[in-house]
Order: C-alpha cells, then sequence, then structure tokens
C-alpha cells in the first residue's frame, strides 16, 4: 500500500458488521491520484458495502480510512466536494426532467452556469441523451437512468470519484465513450475506484482487486492478476460453441469448459494434449474442429478460477435428444407500433419467432426494447400492427397471453418485505400452484437462485445479484412455453450469468422460446438469432454468424500494447484506421488493409515509445458489429436518408 499521504483513498483494517455477519472484514486499500481501481467480486461479496464507507454514508464497525485528505471516522461528512459517489439505487428525482436533475447536482457542487455547460453538453453527447433533456426522469426506461446518474455524478470534477456498478444496463456503444471520459478524468489526477460486473471494464483499469465474502483477496494490474489462473487456456472457435462445450465436458471430466459466445475456452494443464484429445471428439462426432490456440487468460477467466464452485443449475436429467423438436411460431409481429403522444417508441417493427428459439433484442438504452416486450406481454397496447404469442392476439388476449408466458422486467416485481420463500409462493399462487407442485417448485427455484442458505431472508436485504436470481426464479415457477427476459443478468457477477445460461440453455433445449433483451454482447452471441432495435425501427435480423458476415465491411485488428487509451486518438488519426474502439485491455482497430493498419500502427507505437504486445487481424465480434450498425444508420439519418 502506498502511504497515506501519497494516497486519495487510504483504507486499513476497514471492517463492517451487520449483527453476526461481517460484510468486510479487515479491508486494506489504497488509491492514488490519477489511478483508476476496479473492484471486483460475487454478488454479495462487500464491493457495495466497501464503497458506502468511503463515501461516508455508512460507518465503519472497525478500522481507518481517509479519503481526499479526510479522515472519516472523526469526520464522516469530511470532503463531500471534494467527492463524486454514484450508487446502484438512482439518486434522481422522478419529478423533475434530464436537464432539471442535472442542474440540481451542479447546484450541490457550487458549480456556475458558465462552468456547467460546456461540461453538459459533453456528457450529453456521449450518452446520446442529448433529445431527452425536457423529459421527466421518471420516465426514463433503466438504462437511460443510469446513464442520467452518470452524468449526475461526473458534472463537476471532483478529487476522489466513486462508481458503483455505473455500466449496468448501459448499451456498448454509450461504455465506450464513459470509458473515455474517465481516462480523460485521470489526466486531471483524479483518483476513481469502480465495481463493475463487466470483466472486460476490469481489464482497463490500472489496478483490479479481488474481493469475496468481505475479504480483499488479491491487488495489482491485471497482468499481475492474471498468474492467479489455475491451468492455461485452449480456446476453440466453432459456430456450434454450446454442442462443443457440452460435449467436450462429458468426456473431459477433469477440464473446465466454458462458452463465450462462439468460442470455448477449456480449462486444462497441457493444451497440446487437451487439443488432441478435442480434435478426435470432434472429428468422431462430426463438429466442425475451428481454431484451436492457447489464449492469454481473461480477467473472467481467472475469476470463474479462483471464484469458482461447482454449483450447476438446478434442470432434470433428460437429455435433449429425448425430446422431439418444437415445431411452430411462439412469437410472430406484423409493423407493431406504439406512440406516446408524438414520439415513436417502436416503429413498424415485425419479425416472428419459432418454438424452442433465444431470441436476441438488442439496441441501445431507449431504442424501444421494453417498450416492444411489454406489447407482446400484453401490458400495453400497440397502436398500430399487431401480432400473435402463443397463439393468442396481442390486442384482444392480454391475460390469455400472460398466462403463457414467464416475464422478468427491468424492474424487478418482488416484495422486499416478504421473503425469499414468501416471493415464490405469492407468485406460485398466481400461477396457480398450489399443495406438493407449489412445494417442489418452491425447493427448485430456491436452489435454482443459489438462495438455499437465504430463504427465509426479507428480499430487502438480498445483494442486486440475489434479487435478480430470485426475479428469475418467479418468472419461472410455473414452467411457461415462452420465457421474455428483460436484461436479465444486467449487473450480475460471471459465475450468476453462466448459471442463468446454463438453465436457458436446458430449456431452450427443450422448446421453451427465450426472447432476450441483453446489453452483453457476449450474451448476444449464444443467441440463435438477433434482431437490432435503434430509434424504433429494426435495423438488422440475423444469426449471430450472418450478421457478422453481412454487416462488417471492415477487417478488424486487436491491438495490445501497455496504455492503450493514451493513444487511441492518435491511432484513430492514421490514414488506414477507419475507426478504433477501446476493447478490454486493448484496441479494436477497424481498417480495410490490415497489413498497411499494421504497419502503420506499428511506427506510431514506436515514435511514441509504446510497446506492442500483438498486433492482429480477429474475428469482429457482435460488440464490434452492433457499433458498426449504430453508427451506420446514424450516417445515413445526418445525410438525411431516412424519414
Amino acid at each position: 500500500m502506498a502511504a497515506p499521504a501519497e494516497t486519495a483513498i487510504h483504507a486499513r483494517g476497514l471492517t463492517r458488521r451487520f449483527g453476526d455477519l461481517t460484510a468486510v472484514d479487515a479491508l486494506d486499500l489504497s488509491v492514488v491520484p490519477g489511478e483508476i481501481f476496479g473492484l471486483v467480486g460475487p454478488d454479495g461479496a462487500g464491493k457495495t458495502t466497501t464503497l458506502r464507507m468511503l463515501a461516508g454514508i455508512m460507518s465503519p464497525s472497525e478500522g481507518e480510512v481517509r479519503v481526499a485528505g479526510y479522515d472519516l471516522i472523526i469526520d464522516p461528512g469530511g470532503g463531500r466536494d471534494r467527492l463524486a459517489y454514484m450508487s446502484q439505487r438512482f439518486g434522481l428525482y422522478p419529478d423533475l426532467t434530464v436537464q432539471e436533475n442535472i442542474n440540481y447536482y451542479a447546484d450541490l457542487y457550487g458549480m456556475s452556469r458558465k462552468d456547467r455547460t460546456g461540461r453538459m453538453d459533453e456528457l450529453l453527447e456521449f450518452s446520446r441523451m442529448t433529445p431527452f433533456t425536457g423529459r421527466r426522469a421518471g420516465d426514463l426506461s433503466g438504462g437511460m437512468k443510469q446513464k442520467l446518474q452518470l452524468i449526475c455524478a461526473l458534472i463537476h470534477t471532483p478529487q476522489v470519484l466513486l462508481l458503483d456498478e455505473p455500466t449496468n444496463g448501459v448499451d456498448p456503444v454509450s461504455r465506450r465513450e464513459f470509458w473515455r471520459i474517465l481516462y480523460r478524468l485521470l489526466r486531471q489526477d483524479v483518483a476513481i475506484l469502480v465495481t463493475t460486473a463487466y470483466l472486460d471494464e476490469a481489464e482497463r483499469c490500472n489496478r483490479v482487486g479481488l474481493i469475496s465474502e468481505g475479504h480483499l483477496l488479491a491487488a495489482g494490474p491485471p497482468g499481475e492478476i492474471r498468474n492467479l489462473m489455475h491451468g492455461k487456456i485452449l480456446s476453440i472457435h466453432s459456430d456450434q460453441a454450446r454442442a462443443v462445450s457440452r460435449l467436450v465436458a462429458r468426456h473431459l471430466s477433469t477440464a473446465n469448459t466454458t462458452v463465450f459466445g462462439d468460442t470455448v475456452h477449456v480449462v486444462c494443464d497441457d493444451v497440446e494434449a487437451t487439443r488432441t484429445v478435442v480434435k478426435r471428439l470432434l472429428d468422431d462426432n462430426g463438429l466442425p474442429s475451428g481454431d484451436m490456440r492457447e489464449a492469454v487468460p481473461s480477467l473472467e477467466d481467472v475469476f470463474v478460477s479462483v471464484l469458482g464452485r461447482e454449483e450447476p443449475a438446478a434442470v432434470d436429467d433428460e437429455s435433449p435428444a429425448d425430446v422431439p423438436p418444437p415445431d411452430g411460431t411462439a412469437v410472430e409481429v406484423r409493423d407493431l407500433t406504439r406512440r406516446f403522444g408524438k414520439f415513436v417508441a417502436v416503429d413498424k417493427v415485425s419479425f416472428q419467432v419459432p418454438r424452442g428459439e433465444i431470441f436476441g433484442f438488442l439496441g441501445p438504452n431507449g431504442a424501444g426494447k421494453s417498450t416492444t416486450i411489454r406489447m407482446l406481454c400484453g401490458l400495453l397496447r400497440p397502436s398500430a400492427g399487431g401480432g400473435t404469442v402463443a397463439g393468442y392476439d396481442i390486442g384482444r388476449d392480454s391475460e390469455q397471453i400472460k398466462q403463457h408466458i414467464g416475464y422478468m422486467s427491468q424492474k424487478f416485481s418482488l416484495y422486499e418485505d416478504l421473503t425469499v420463500e414468501e416471493n415464490i409462493d405469492f407468485y406460485g399462487g398466481i400461477y396457480g400452484l398450489e399443495g406438493t407442485r407449489l412445494a417442489e417448485r418452491r425447493d427448485w427455484a430456491v436452489t435454482m437462485a443459489g438462495l438455499d442458505e437465504r430463504r427465509r431472508s426479507l428480499t430487502s436485504v438480498l445483494s442486486g445479484g440475489w434479487r435478480q436470481r430470485l426475479a428469475l426464479a418467479c418468472a419461472i415457477l410455473h414452467e411457461p412455453p415462452i420465457i421474455f427476459l428483460d436484461e436479465p443478468t444486467s449487473g450480475v457477477d460471471p459465475l450468476s450469468r453462466r448459471r442463468f445460461w446454463d438453465l436457458i440453455y436446458h430449456m431452450a433445449d427443450r422448446g421453451v422460446t427465450v426472447f432476450v433483451t441483453t446489453h452483453y454482447m457476449e450474451e448476444a452471441e449464444y443467441c440463435d438469432r438477433i434482431a437490432l432495435i435503434y430509434h424504433g425501427k429494426m435495423i438488422a435480423l440475423g444469426s449471430p454468424g450472418e450478421l457478422k458476415a453481412t454487416v462488417m465491411q471492415d477487417r478488424i485488428l486487436d491491438v495490445r500494447c501497455t496504455e492503450p487509451q493514451d493513444i487511441l486518438e492518435k491511432v484513430a488519426a492514421l490514414p488506414a484506421v477507419h475507426d478504433v474502439s477501446l476493447f478490454g485491455s486493448g484496441l479494436h482497430v477497424a481498417c480495410a488493409d490490415t497489413d498497411e493498419a499494421t504497419a502503420q500502427i506499428r511506427d506510431l507505437l514506436a515514435a511514441e515509445g509504446t510497446k506492442a504486445e500483438h498486433i492482429e487481424p480477429v474475428t469482429p465480434g457482435m460488440e464490434d458489429v452492433f457499433v458498426s450498425l449504430i453508427e451506420a444508420f446514424d450516417r445515413e439519418e445526418k445525410g438525411g436518408v431516412h424519414d
């Protein structure tokens, strides 16, 4: 740890107890000016409690803590004007407009009208919130509220910035711009402590701390943290990644397999020996053996390796082969439209979803995703157009639809003053479950959500991730044939996300249709097909492979170097480069000629005295596709192509 005098944040022996529960246990932590420190860990690990103590909102049970030069044990309210804190719970005023909320926070920080204007314009532009300045905060989508809270936290330049999962529910385009702003703050010597469930964001931090059950297990630069990895990574690229993962897991009991979109990571001791075995397995079972190579562990690999526990989802033992393939259409919409006054939230959207498909619905915040889902669930009447869900008309048969679907909204429909079991029983009653059947489904739901030890806990005391699991369990308690999941894993740690998706795969294999919105582009790769909606319009539809093949005109170079954020703008200015963005701990560079771009990037890095770890062409990911489609649409809009 750095000396207290050199640090903007200094904690030693920081402890917080709630009765018999020790949420944070003797934590030592320091963050210096001009540094981003990322705190990652499972749901309930103590991340939010730590930030609340550092913000002076909660008093420690033991230990010492200094923030922005103030001893918070002696003076808990000290340094408030030097600190900005963004919590997971929205600190917004729902009856005020976007602009009024921002001005309120600017007034709190004592900013003059002159100082705030340029800053406000910059933040509204990066977040794509400029068109919504007159809208009430209470009328914004969940993701847009998150972005507004970010703007309010960043409206002034503090000495210390505490961010508790700031980009949950925020689309990839805005996430990229958000990190650019954080890097600009570093140049002003701001000390930033951020908790995040996006492990690619943790890769961008100067240092990372891994916390579990209140203990800080390790802290250091991302490269150091990767040394905690148990075993090596064999990466298998395949357009049938789920089938490959199941096959390898079944035959290599000592290997741990994880699906990352169209790539499978196999943790093993001997990469070459495992590659030989896997190649034979794939050939014998008629699965294509794509590119297989050793990969550098990501922080998510390390996270799972260090903290992973064998907690399989609660599913039955029936093999997918025993279930006849589903047929028929689960969801069909034709020119579906929804207006709110003069605002068109959903504009003539049409698509079909067959039974048993995992259908991904993507789009930036405010694009119309949640509005579409609410119409499909019978919660909102269309203004025009129509469609069917489970054979029922969305305009006339809303009550019948509700009995044949499961729905998990962004705002969890849970009762915080009820226990876990009481919430489950309540939803079981709504769905007509009773007696032995309700008891069986209750036990299943508690186990699936990983809440066996908390079944009698009040929902209000659960972490966000646990509440999310409980909400999912309640949504599928009655085993519906169609499930609508609106950003189901936002803010959930990687272990929980994997358990979610294991369950989703299992249900889809048995004919359940899963309609999911997500801002995790890795999760978009898990879907059978993807629709992208923007400004209420459908702008793309196809499988992940189809979209990568047809949308991306440019080639993608993956550039890994020290401090990539410092050379991002200079790389973007190179003649051979069309676009560049932060991607994990490196850059993704879009270009037409990879050889020419590589040569120019190498020359630039040499001139800047920066070492290139590697520069190589990679297959575009869904994040590359997402950003490319949005930017292409915006260019056409500015050119007057669209009405």
